[in-house]
This record gives C-alpha cells, structure tokens and sequence, in this order.
C-alpha cells in the first residue's frame, strides 16, 4: 500500500505560489529547476541568489537589498545578511490601508471583533505616537502580558514601527514566570489585560499584576487593555492607565516607519527554562521577515487575500511567525481561550464562519480531537480550506490517517518543525508534493539541513541529529546580555564547531522527507542504543483507553531503562492486562529495546505553556534533580506525581 495520502491536483500546483516563484528562477538564472527537490539544492548551493529571489518575491519594503551576504555562507555564527539594506518590519506587515479584514478575533464563544487594515493602521499609530510621547525609542523594550487580542498585534507592531524591540508572554504565566523573563530584558512598557478566558472561566490577573510591577522597576508605566471588564479598576497598579486614555492624546491615521539596518533587533524570545533560566533569544526584524515570507508564501502557498488561523498564544513563537502573515497579504484569524471547547469543534466553527484557507494547530490537539471522537468531515464543508499544519511535537503516522479520513480528504497536510531559536522552521510542508505519512514533506528552502551521525558524517535512511550546515537570515542575533556570544556559542555549536546543531533527533527519506524521532537530548539511550521518543509515542496513543503519554530514561544499575507514564481515561486504572497491551503494540511495531521496563499511570501530563510535554523535567523530577524554573510550565503541580515513585525503586 502506498504511504503517499494526497497529491495536488495539477491546477492546484500550477497556482502555487512556489511554481511561479520556480518559474522566475528559471528565467533569471537561465535554470530548469523542476520541483521542489531542485530548488532546495539551487537555494543552499547558491545561498545569494536564493535569498535575493526572497526579497524579490516578497516585494519587500525598503531600502536595499544591496549586497545579500558579508563572508562566506558557511561561517556560523558571524555571517552578515543584506548589510546595505534599511527596513521596518510593520511597514512590510501595514501595506494595505483599507476597509478589508485585517484581524478577525474570537475569544472563546464570548467575544467576536475584527479590524479592518485602516482600523489596524489607525491603532498602530496611535499606540506608536502614545510610546514615543513617552520616550520610547529605538532599542527600547516593550513587554506584552496578553492574550492573543488584536492589540497584542498591534502594540508589536506599533513598538516596530518607532524601533523598539518587543517581547511578549502569555497571562497565565505566574509571576516568577514573567520576571525570569521581562525582568532580563528591562521594558520601559508593560502592556496587560486585565485578566483573560479559558474554559469558559474567568481569570482576573490584576492581583498578580501588582506583584509583576514591583519586580519590574524599569516599567515606568503599565498600560492595561480590558478583556474581561469594560472598565477595570486599577487601584493598587501604580502607573497603570488604560488603553483608551493612554491613547486619547494622539490621533493619528497612519503610523510613520522609522527604516534600521537588516538585522535591527524586532523581538526578544524565551526558551522554554524547563532546565534553566529561560535563555533571552534575540532576533532581527530583517531576517524574521524574510524567512516568514518565504515561509508563508513558498511552504505554506499563503496568497494575498488568503484567511491565516494558527491556534497560539503569545508565549509561542508560532504568534510572531503567524503575525508575519500581514507581510504576505493575509487576514489574521486570531483564537484565545481553550481549544478543546466543545470537544475542539469551536476551531471548525471559527474555520468554517471566517472561511479559513490555512488552519495550524498542535499535533497534541489533533490527537486530542481524534480520541475525542469528532468527524468535522460530516459537519463542516470548509470549502475555503487548503492547508492544515501541526507542529509543537511529532504527528504521529495515524493522525495523518486521521485528518485525512475524518477532517478533510483534499488539503495539504504540512507538519513542520523549528522553533523559538530561530523563530522558524527547518523542515515544512510543499503544496506542490505529495504527503506521505508519518513525514514532513520537505527541508525549509535556503536552509541546508543535514542529518550528522555522532561523526559528524550526513547519513540518510537512519536517525541522526538535525544539523544546519550553512547560515540563515532568521539565525538570532544572540542573546541578551551575552559579552561575546559565550553562551549562544555553546548552546548550538559545540556539539559540531561551526554547524548548527539543534537537539532534535530525525531521519532523512529517501524520498527527502523528514521523520522526527523527538529530542536528541530527550532520547533514550537503554543498552547504549538511541532511541527517539516519537517512536514510542506513535505506538502508545494508538491505544484508546490511553490520552496521553510521557517517556523518560531512568538510570538505573549503570545503564538506562525505558519508563512509560501514561494518563488513562476517566475512571479507568492500568490494569496488569493494559499494561501488557501497551507493552506488546510497541514491541510488535518497533523492537524489543523499545519497551519501558515500567508503565506507571498519571493523572496529568507536565507540559510548558505552549503545549509540549516536558520530558527534562520529569526525568530531573525521577532522579530528585531540581527543576530549576517551574514557572515555565503550565501545570507544575504535575510534577509532584512523578517524586519518590515506589514503582522506581525496584
């Protein structure tokens, strides 16, 4: 039986952008490039003239490109991207000024608004006049705690506009969370709700808020949006002012852009911290933008028009690189609140009303959705709906089987992986290729991905670590307060001097496809044999009575034995012949080294804000580590289940 699960139709890749971006390659560089196999090659072979097409591509704003590259494409770090060129990220994201949607919002089943492109300008401008009357100017910090609200677009892009650099997080970060990370960076600004929706219950956060504020010194004023009040009180937030009278003084109508150089710092992220300090990522507005465009328009084919939802919150680098979106002409489809309401049909709902064409969720919650038992297929049409991406953590082959069969049969289903440090992606979708399943379409175009055996020798048909070979715009800057690079040297280029070295632990097909085994520093290693954590992720969740899943490798008697934690259905217990259900679908479909010594139950998962389960911490946990920034996560009390287990004492 064939793995290859949707093909597009010839009329659908001849109206892919990426078809007529080959095509003018072509011509320019008198080529025959044939796909995107061949294209790959031509953009990291020749690295310049790849991203000069970008540029061209995107019809990017600005002064330049001029020279594309100072030293040789295969330093890293040290390589310089478009050294002559001037530009401002939202004036890129602001070219439209008129009564088109520009942001459409919905706030659980609650709340519904949306802004048209003159109404996002006006707010932009308004909200830059606001900082500059302030003295807010280039290289200051403005800090977001929000949800993902219009305003949290547009005060980034107001911050953009004038040169600040901005940083956000989510509201349910706690308030150690948010001074580990707002408290590095000093903001001049901190802009908040004044509490937030989920599950369909209040949040009201101003208690922690005067907390945050006493911690943050350097935030000469709070300015708070309302969410759940029309108008909150703010006794007891010293230098707190709401929105509306922190912009009453200006009335601005379009914003003014002030035009820095190619690698001007746009954003500082944040790591997740599950086994440190969160590491301060700093990235440049020229190299976001850039790789965002080629990202949107070649890899996801997002045209101008198009309708672009990703779930996210403000803490996940998936809202900067959905915020992007602007830059390539779409309206931004913008969720806050829980994905899973109504059994995860209020996603379809929103899709299907605002007639999404690009719908990016987690792989989590599609697994979610599958044991869920929901069939969009019988209830929505989603006619508009060309593309479904899934990213935060490895979609397994059967819910490749499951989007197909119960979501819909005709879509481009592009998992894709990157993340915060380069706030994109290595590997993602092709709309003009097949989907196989279980892979990744394809490596991200300009990035010279490899997979290095522990030689540091690139290998193909086996697992290995995802490497990156020759430079990229969307390379961070580097890290705040880091004299020298030390730290950002020693975070991605010791393992191999000179190479990029990310942490994930992958195969290359030969069909060029990317399968993810998980986290090289999260994989397992019984007997001395590595072993992915998706392997046996893939296998476990196959099985109905389990939700989910966390796998971790205990030391034990000098080597390593193989622990499966599962969270079972309500009112279920792991029952002996469960467990050797669980144990014998994973020996069945993998190996023998594969299956855990021990399957404990769990009533939560640990996850960080973003979703992803946290195997680091819960072997530091298992091992009476301490885990040294639990605010990263967003339940941290789960943790208290995975101490002092009796099961692990013998």
């Amino acid at each position: 039986m064939s793995d290859v699960l949707w093909q597009p139709s010839p009329d659908r890749k001849a109206a892919a952008l990426v078809t007529s971006f080959i095509e003018r390659v072509n011509r320019t560089h008198d080529l025959r490039l044939d796909g995107m196999a061949s294209l790959w090659r031509w953009s990291v072979d020749e690295s310049a003239a790849f991203w000069r097409e970008v540029w061209a591509d995107g019809d990017i704003v600005g002064d330049g490109p001029g020279e594309v590259i100072v030293t040789d494409p295969d330093q890293m770090p040290g390589a310089r991207w478009f050294p002559q060129a001037r530009l401002n990220y939202a004036e890129n994201c602001l070219r439209r000024d008129d009564e088109g949607d520009a942001l459409v919002f919905w706030g659980e089943d609650k709340v519904k608004r949306r802004l048209s492109w003159r109404d996002l300008n006006r707010l932009v401008a308004r909200l830059a006049a606001a900082m500059r009357a302030m003295g807010i100017g280039v290289g200051d910090r403005v800090a977001g705690l929000m949800p993902n609200l219009p305003e949290s677009i547009a005060a980034m892009l107001a911050a953009a506009s004038i040169g600040a650099v901005w940083s956000s997080a989510s509201p349910d970060f706690g308030v150690a969370g948010v001074l580990d990370r707002f408290g590095q960076i000093e903001p001049k600004l901190l802009i908040s709700v004044d509490g937030y929706w989920y599950n369909g219950k209040a949040h009201d956060i101003r208690p922690k808020l005067r907390d945050i504020l006493a911690g943050l010194p350097s935030a000469g004023r709070l300015v708070v949006v309302p969410y759940l009040e029309e108008t909150p009180d703010l006794a007891g937030l010293p230098g707190a002012v709401l929105l509306a009278d922190f912009l009453a003084p200006h009335d601005e109508d379009r914003p003014t852009f002030l035009r820095l150089p190619f690698d001007h710092p746009l954003m500082v992220m944040f790591s997740s911290g599950t086994t440190g300090a969160p590491k301060c990522i700093l990235h440049g507005a020229g190299g976001t933008l850039i790789q965002h465009l080629k990202e949107h328009r070649l890899h996801g084919d997002v045209h101008p028009g198009d309708r672009l939802f990703y779930f996210t919150t403000c803490g996940w680098m998936m809202w900067n690189w959905l915020a992007s979106g602007l830059a390539a002409g779409a309206t931004l489809l913008l969720y806050d609140g829980a994905p899973m309401l109504k059994d995860g049909a209020i996603l379809f709902d929103y899709a299907e009303a605002e007639a999404a064409t690009f719908f990016g969720t987690s792989a989590k919650w599609i697994d979610s959705i599958a044991k869920a038992g929901l069939r969009p297929v019988e209830i929505y049409a989603l006619a508009a709906l060309r593309t479904i991406a899934s990213t935060g953590s490895v979609l397994a082959p059967e819910s490749f089987d499951y989007v197909y069969d119960a979501i819909k049969p005709d879509v481009c289903l592009s998992s894709i992986s990157g993340g915060t440090d380069i706030v994109s992606c290595f590997m993602l979708g092709d709309p003009t290729g097949p989907v196989r399943r279980g892979e990744i379409q394809t490596r991200g175009l300009g990035m010279r991905v490899e997979v290095f055996d522990p030689a540091g020798t690139p290998v193909r048909g086996r697992t290995g670590e995802l490497v990156c070979t020759r430079a990229f715009p969307s390379m961070p800057l580097g890290f705040w307060n880091d004299p020298g690079g030390k730290r950002f040297r020693a975070a991605y280029f010791t393992r191999f001097p000179g190479v990029w070295t990310h942490g994930d632990w992958v195969e290359l097909t030969e069909s060029d496809g990317i399968v993810v085994h998980g986290r090289s520093d999260a994989t397992l290693n019984p007997g001395g044999v590595r072993i992915g954590t998706a392997e046996i992720y893939r296998q476990v969740e196959t099985i109905p009575e389990v939700v989910e899943a966390l796998v971790i490798g205990q030391d034990w008697h000098n080597d390593v034995r193989v622990v499966l934690f599962v969270r079972l259905r309500d009112g279920l217990s792991l029952e002996p012949s469960l467990t050797e259900r669980i144990k014998a679908r994973i020996r069945d479909n993998t190996t023998p080294r594969h299956v855990p010594a021990k399957v404990i139950q769990v009533g939560d998962i640990p996850r960080t804000r973003s979703g992803k389960i946290v195997e680091l911490a819960v072997r530091d946990v298992v091992h009476d580590r301490p885990v040294e920034n639990r605010e990263a996560l967003a339940n941290p009390e789960a943790l208290a289940q995975y101490a002092g287990r009796f099961e692990l004492q013998g």
